[in-house]
């Protein structure tokens, strides 16, 4: 039994030697073809499940990857996974309200909310856009949320904390509009905190904030880094 094994192998091994032969470079390369199609199979369903995956929507506004660079559209990048979810449960619910946004949501299952919420916090973030510098600008927006205490939700460099989102890096007409909802009461927060925050900024206040938020780096801990 184990001399027919034995015999076996070295056919086999034969058999492979010879193909590499008779085919050459073709024959080896479709098989380094088919285990990298393998090895992104693997990956894609650690990611978010089998093809085809619900995530692959949200690179159409977000981002491959969720790396925004459409300064109306968030990054969704290194966001906390507990946010992720929350507000994708916000949109299927309607607590959140989006014409785009509602839809989709309420077509996930728990399984592929949480999916998405752990492939995109462990994402690398970037800045959404390149903003130029306005000092007076960034020093008002900076005054404003050091004297709000921005950090103790959102986290220290503003990258996002448990249910509090990533603002740092974000676009810049987002945060704005972002804002201005919570202040007019367009949109809520259930803890009311952002509302509260968003009804004492003025609309300079609001804009000084967006252009401060939309060029800190998401990536530093320190809110004055760039």
């Amino acid at each position: 039994m184990m001399r027919a094994m034995i015999i076996g192998a070295v056919v086999a091994a034969a058999g492979v030697i010879g193909a590499g032969a008779l085919f050459g470079r073709d024959y080896l390369d479709g098989m380094r073809f088919e285990k990298a199609m393998n090895h992104i199979g693997e990956t894609n369903k650690a990611d978010a499940g089998p093809w085809p995956q619900a995530l692959e929507t949200c690179f159409v506004c977000h981002g491959p990857g969720g790396r925004s660079r459409n300064a109306w559209y968030p990054a969704l990048a290194g966001q906390p996974e507990a946010y992720i979810a929350a507000q994708l449960r916000a949109f299927a619910g309607e607590q959140r309200h989006n014409a785009n946004m509602g839809p989709l949501a309420r077509a996930l299952n728990e399984e592929q909310i949480q999916r998405m919420a752990v492939y995109f916090a462990r994402q690398a973030p970037a800045r959404n856009e390149d903003v130029p510098a306005e000092a007076a600008l960034e020093e008002r927006g900076m005054a404003v949320i050091q004297a709000r205490s921005c950090q103790a939700c959102h986290g220290a460099g503003l990258v996002g904390k448990d249910q509090a989102p990533r603002l740092a890096g974000q676009g810049e007409a987002y945060l704005a509009n972002q804002l201005s909802a919570f202040k007019t009461g367009e949109r809520h927060d259930p803890t009311g905190a952002m509302n509260g925050v968003a009804a004492t900024l003025s609309s300079d206040d609001i804009r000084a904030v967006a252009h401060y938020l939309a060029r800190a780096s998401p990536g530093h801990d320190d809110i004055g880094t760039r």
